[in-house]
């Protein structure tokens, strides 16, 4: 078997070409090599030059990738693409490939996923560290024929090494995920995750959660993002070494579990649902005099709350329309401050109270009917759902329109109220996005 062993240098962001090493490899010597400096026709970042020594006016006068991509042809064609983290230099070379019109397509081979399975229990198989593990020099640490150099010498000793054979055969198998999984992540892990509905966590070499997402089939989308060879999905495989999830039984509960996770977490690769929106909430007290007062203020600062929002500007149109409504004084309903008697520009219903051309009395009277309105405007709801197995059910509570949370109920349990439901809640914070879930949800007529 041929194998060419490739490394690259990138520009980071945009992962365009600025260094590439070929060995062509017969499985004994190294029987050709290619090496060149590549201009990637856009601005190398500072902190790469200070990381591979590559700086802008070294690549000014090297070639494009357009003017070498015939000889990366002629060498790679008909061999095993061979790297360290074999995904990330592959996929953007095949990318540079596709920007020119050309399919690129070479079986390829981990060394990264090879040590593990052939030497394992090293706490590290990073490129440097594997390497002065195993006592191989690096000639030019991030530097592409310093780093495939050191490659091959690593893979030569992966060939010598009991067992070589099989596992280099059965990675090469079109039935064989190893080519598709993330360098770091262990076969057991992914092998682990059920094809059922749930949320899944990708964690790096430290345990932190990176990534946080939601599937109604877990397995299958988790293998999604090792197929997806955006810049982005590149480089959260490369530094995923764990996967954790947890079942749902029912894709509401796993958009909602998902959305509290990512609150919780604050996963660097999850770009959406990171916010904690302020509440905001409606709220009454009585004044010296005997007025009832309507009023708004974050949910905090909100006692006794009568209903809650999560968007300031919903949160003062209801009351305006309460407002209105109820012919309640928008001076005392708090939509006018500082002002001795109210003038709104839009509400002109006020029968003069503040004024004291109403009695206290009349004017509590349609503020308590507003009140009454607005709490039954409140909603309590239990939603069913589906329990992650086939002895179980799952709910949703709503109290007050507020979501409370989830749960899981063995079916042999009997549940006579909505109290019943309380022993088994899983409590849950509400926010805005958890609200547009279960909106969305309700909207679809289930």
């Amino acid at each position: 078997m041929m194998y060419t062993i490739i490394d690259i240098e990138t520009t980071g962001q945009g992962n365009k070409i600025t260094e590439i090493s070929i060995f062509k490899y017969d499985g004994d010597k190294v029987i050709d090599e290619f090496t060149s400096l590549v201009n990637p026709q856009s601005y190398i970042p500072d902190y790469i030059t200070v990381l591979t020594g590559i700086d802008n006016f070294m690549v000014a006068n090297a070639p494009t990738f357009s003017e070498i991509a015939d000889t990366v042809l002629a060498i790679t064609e008909g061999m095993v693409f061979v790297a360290h983290s074999v995904n990330f230099d592959y996929n953007v070379i095949r990318n540079e490939f596709k920007a020119l019109g050309i399919d690129f397509t070479r079986k390829k081979l981990c060394t990264v996923r090879l040590s593990r399975k052939l030497i394992p229990g090293h706490k590290s198989y990073s490129l440097g560290k594997i390497c002065r593990a195993l006592d191989i020099d690096i000639n030019g640490r991030h530097r592409a024929r310093g780093d495939a150099e050191a490659t091959v010498i690593l893979f030569e000793k992966l060939l010598q090494t009991d067992g070589s054979e099989i596992v280099i055969n059965d990675f090469l198998k079109k039935s064989s995920k190893e080519a598709t999984l993330p360098p770091h992540l262990p076969s057991a892990v992914f092998n682990a995750i059920p094809n059922e509905a749930g949320v899944y966590y990708f964690k790096n070499k430290k345990g932190k959660v990176i990534y946080v997402g939601k599937a109604k089939d877990l397995k299958k989308r988790v293998l999604g993002h090792f197929y997806n060879k955006t810049e982005r999905e590149l480089n959260l495989c490369r530094e995923t070494a764990d996967i954790d999830f947890e079942l749902s039984g029912s894709e509401l509960i796993a958009l909602l579990m998902e959305d509290a996770a990512i609150k919780k977490h604050f996963p660097e690769y999850n770009q959406a649902a990171k916010r904690i929106p302020k509440a905001y909430a409606i709220f009454m007290f009585e004044d010296r005099n005997g007025i009832i007062h309507l009023a708004y203020n974050i949910l905090k600062g909100a006692p006794n709350p009568l209903l809650t929002f999560y968007n300031i500007t919903d949160c003062r149109q209801f009351l305006e329309r309460l407002c209105m409504q109820f012919e309640l004084c928008p001076k005392y309903c708090h939509l006018q401050e500082g002002v001795a008697q109210c003038s709104h520009y839009l509400i002109k219903t006020c029968k003069g109270v503040c004024i004291e051309n109403e009695s206290v009395h009349d004017y509590n009277s349609r503020v308590q009917n507003a009140i009454k309105h607005t709490m039954e405007y409140a909603k309590d709801m239990v939603i069913k759902e589906k329990g992650r197995h086939a002895e179980e059910e799952a709910f949703v509570m709503i109290r007050n329109s507020v979501y409370a949370g989830y749960g899981f109920i063995d079916r042999s349990e009997q549940i006579i109220s909505k109290e019943d439901l309380e022993t088994y809640l899983i409590p849950q914070k509400d926010n805005v996005d958890v609200q547009k879930i279960i909106r969305s949800y309700m909207s679809v007529g289930r």
